[in-house]
């Protein structure tokens, strides 16, 4: 799982874009101008920004408004009924999917997934730290206080690594990053599903340091000796920040670039309703997550045909656009599969 275009990103708190896009003979035509409102995720905010730009260039029948209000305020809208789509980086619940607004129900959509990255204030080493999946997951955890701790030293021979305190920083706000990180640090080891789990807002032992947002993670880290955080990949990457290479399950010791990132998805198993919980892919980097459009299965006979001729420009032509912006792209078969659940599995009302 990110922060220029792809700074903003990741420090993307509200953001609204209005744009006019017509639909084209892929699905029914409509007669008059139909304005589609979402809602939801920061993460994918710039790149849906961008989707919504490129697609008005040739399509002026269909206004889409965006507001990135977070992934927890997407998914409540889904449900209230106050917006036409959503947007996640965590999924729904089986009983948010089928009970959402009025018995409409739910659907996931993948559209882009990303990397998240261990960022790190070690004074003494400044790149090229390695942390296998016991120590990631141990100092998250609170098993691991000290950098010099032998899980660390172990991959890391000739580095001074010093014999101090280590300080997390963790994210002081719910948020997708966190539900990504903490996803793959419980599928790596089950002392960390234990202590902490998969969450957008777990209750960390011990006291760590909190930032809000990507940006307060990596400035708390920036001005903490001895400390380490996670943020998104992008982010890391637009601001230089030192990052760890980690351990995947070939015991690689991996970068979190958008190529590690798009072999783990290819690596990582859709289920039928695209709701991925895998979190230790068997090949590439091994914390990446998605970023899921939610939709409805019932739309009205004016907004049907827009929401999906929208969504079949976003799972076709809007993949290309992702690399440039630094998201992985969805696997083109997953891509395909998720189009024919557009196509058939939304209906009008």
């Amino acid at each position: 799982m990110g922060l220029n275009a792809t700074v903003l990103r990741r420090t993307v708190t509200a953001s609204v874009v209005s744009v006019a896009v017509t639909i084209t003979p892929f699905f029914a035509a409509i007669a008059q101008t139909v304005v589609l409102n979402g809602a939801g995720a920061t993460f994918p905010a710039p790149l849906y920004e961008r989707y919504i730009r490129e697609f008005q260039k040739a399509n002026p029948g269909i206004r889409i408004n965006y507001q990135a209000i977070g992934s927890g305020g997407g998914i409540r809208q889904i449900q209230a009924g106050s917006v036409d789509f959503g947007g996640s980086d965590s999924a729904m619940t089986d009983d948010q999917m089928a009970n959402a607004h009025q018995g409409r129900g739910a659907l996931l959509i993948p559209t882009a997934g990303g990397a998240v990255a261990i960022t790190y204030n070690v004074p003494g080493v400044p790149s090229g730290l390695k942390l296998s999946q016991a120590a990631s997951s141990g100092i998250f955890s609170g098993r691991i206080t000290r950098w010099n701790d032998p899980a660390i030293a172990s991959t890391n021979a000739g580095v001074n690594l010093p014999n101090q305190p280590i300080r997390t920083v963790v994210r002081a706000d719910s948020s997708g990053t966190t539900f990504i990180f903490t996803n793959a640090l419980s599928a790596q080891n089950a002392g960390f599903r234990s202590r902490v789990g998969p969450s957008s807002a777990p209750k960390w032992p011990g006291k760590p340091l909190q930032g809000r947002g990507n940006a307060g993670v990596a400035a708390t880290v920036k001005q903490t000796p001895n400390s380490v955080g996670y943020v998104e990949a992008s982010f890391a990457k637009s601001n230089n920040l030192p990052v760890a290479a980690l351990q995947n399950r070939k015991n690689q010791f991996l970068l979190p670039t958008l190529a590690n990132a798009d072999n783990a998805l290819d690596n990582i198993r859709f289920p039928a309703n695209f709701r991925v919980f895998e979190g230790n892919p068997a090949d590439g980097y091994p914390i990446v997550g998605l970023t899921w459009m939610l939709l409805y299965k019932r739309y009205d006979a004016q907004k049907l045909p827009a929401i999906q001729r929208w969504m079949e420009w976003v799972l076709t032509r809007g993949q290309s656009i992702n690399a440039s912006l630094e998201y992985s792209r969805i696997p083109p078969s997953v891509a395909q599969r998720a189009l024919q659940v557009v196509k058939t599995q939304i209906r009008r009302r």
